[in-house]
Parts: structure tokens; sequence; C-alpha cells
């Protein structure tokens, strides 16, 4: 008995022609021509977006969120790195309001311990029309940092504008007193730029002169370690600290150095008296050899064989003491 075909061995009629394409493969390798836009496929979710729009234009309807038929992108959320400074602690808050400084945001903590400060604050952000944000503890630390103490109170400042060194000079010789100024070489931690700020204002001195290149400038942490005396006391950016050094040299500037192997001792300075521009080393480093060949005494300040150095926030407070200490002893 004869079995059954085996599948696919015959070939079943009525599926087009026997033999050869009658053209077909040709046909197929000419294409269909270009593939339509999306938009204009209506089965293609854009194809029924675009009669949705289409359909809502003629109606009247279009949604002012929209543009084109697609809802607008959520605004992106600042970023801590943009443009702005965050200040915070509340001295340097107030000082920061006290001056002026265009603030754009003032932060406050939920629940916070209200005291004269803070107080001052709402009254100063008010009158200006501060806004005045009320925000988490966890917010805060955020914006200032992990690591820093915002005692509950944030305010959001512009970049710093930094004077030219000849126009702090020119008001400092108007004010018919000796100038005195703190140039930094080269120093790179916000925290020693924050404390030679505070202290510079503290004596008396007249300005900060910092190096346009291989500088730390003011920021949010040299505002938060100067206690606010960076609202007060104004700081200049040099193109170059060497040019700017023989520059007030040729205006009748006296130029010292600190370094601990200077010729001349710190106690009873007999320079104290003259237009002073006192120049404070890298942290490490000291003062670049450049900048001490143009220095007209380098002083050293006397201290224990035990300690190897000073930090350089705090050889500048000694040397501005001393300083502060002559010219008021009239020596």
């Amino acid at each position: 008995m004869a079995g059954k075909p085996r599948a696919g061995a015959v070939r079943k009629s009525g599926k087009g022609p026997v033999k050869g394409t009658g053209g077909l493969g040709r046909r197929a390798l000419e294409g269909k021509g270009p593939t339509p836009k999306a938009e204009d496929r209506e089965w293609h979710p854009a194809g029924k977006a675009k009669i949705r729009r289409e359909k809502l234009a003629a109606m009247g309807k279009l949604n002012r969120n929209t543009v084109d038929g697609q809802r607008k992108a959520a605004p992106k959320r600042s970023k801590a790195n943009d443009d702005t400074e965050v200040v915070t602690g509340r001295n340097s808050v107030l000082e920061a309001l006290r001056a002026r400084i265009p603030a754009t945001a003032l932060y406050i903590a939920t629940r916070i311990e209200m005291d004269d400060r803070v107080k001052e604050m709402l009254s100063i952000a008010t009158q200006r029309g501060i806004p005045i944000l009320e925000v988490m503890k966890p917010e805060l630390d955020r914006m200032g940092g992990y690591d820093s103490v915002h005692q509950g109170v944030a305010v959001k400042v512009p970049p710093y504008e930094y004077a030219h060194p000849n126009d702090l000079l020119e008001k400092a010789f108007d004010s018919k007193k000796a100038p005195l100024f703190v140039a930094l070489d080269g120093i790179t931690d916000p925290r020693n730029l924050g404390a030679i700020i505070r202290s510079t204002a503290a004596f008396g001195g007249d300005g900060i002169i910092l190096p346009q290149r291989r500088s730390v400038g003011v920021t949010a942490a040299a505002w938060k370690t100067s206690a606010g005396a960076a609202a007060r006391l104004p700081v200049s950016m040099a193109a170059n600290l060497t040019a700017t050094i023989k520059s007030f040299k040729d205006q009748g500037v006296f130029v010292i150095g600190l370094d601990g192997g200077g010729d001349t001792m710190l106690p009873g300075l007999e320079l104290a008296d003259r237009p002073l521009l006192i120049v404070v080393g890298n942290e490490g480093k000291g003062l670049s050899k450049l900048v001490t060949d143009n220095c007209d005494a380098i002083v050293s300040i006397p201290i224990s064989a035990s300690t190897e150095s000073l930090n350089a926030g705090i050889a500048a407070s000694v040397a501005l003491y001393e300083v502060a200490r002559l010219r008021s002893a009239g020596v």
C-alpha cells in the first residue's frame, strides 16, 4: 500500500506562476520610495499626536504648556555649582545683607531658633524685597555642603566682583592714612583666604590682592570663614602678581614678604608707618622666587624651635596685628 506523499513534495496549485518570478524580484529591488515621516503615518504614535494637535488647534484649545503638541520639559533644578554662591552661617549672612550684596534669596530653616541676628536678616530681606524661603534642614545641608555649619540660614549671592589693585591703592591714598594691603602668593585653601580677609579687616587693612592664576577665589567657603568680612573689605584680582608688586613699589608702597628664613624680625618693624604691602606665601611652598626677589624685605615671625612653621592665615594675622600695634603707638 502506497503511503501518503511527503509534505511539501507535491506542488499546490493556485499559488502563482509555476516557473520564474515574472519580474517580482526586480520590482522588489526597486523599493517603495522614501519612508514617510512618523507624523505622516496615521497608525504611528507621532501621527496620532499630530491628528490630536490639529483637532485641538481647530477647536482653539491648544494647551499653552505645550509646544508643537509636545509638553514642555520640566525646568531643571539649578545645580550647586552654577554662577551663584551660597553663603551660610548667621554672621556671614547678616553681614552680606547689611552690605547690600544683591542677594537673590534668603533661606531659613523650619522651626529655627530666632535670635536678634535672624530677626534682622528677615527685616532687611523684607525691606529689600528679597524672597524668603523656608526649607528643611537637609536642604540647607545640601546647599552649603554636608560638612558646613549653616546655623539654619543661607543666602544666595552672585559671583564676587573683584576690584582692580590700582583702584584700591588710589582709594587708600585718598583716605589720608598709610595704606595697608595683603597680597597672597599661591594661597589655595579658601579657609586661609577667609581668615586673612577677616584679619585684614580687623586690623585696618585696605584690601586683599589675589593673583589670577594658581590661587583660590572668594568662594562660599571663604565667605563663611571671613565671618562676613568679605562683604566689607574689597578684594582685587591681579593678572600678574609680580607686575602689581612692581606697580605698588613705583607708587611709594613698601613691600615685605613673610618667610621663616627672613633677615628682618617682625617685632618692632621699623617700616610699619609706611604705605605697606604684606605678601603671604603658599601654605606649603612659601613665597615664589620671583615674588621674593621683588620684595623690599623678607620678614620672619619668631616662633618656638619645636614648631616648624605657621599656617598662612595665622602668619598674616600676627603680622597685621604687629603693624596695627606699632601704628597705634606712633612708632
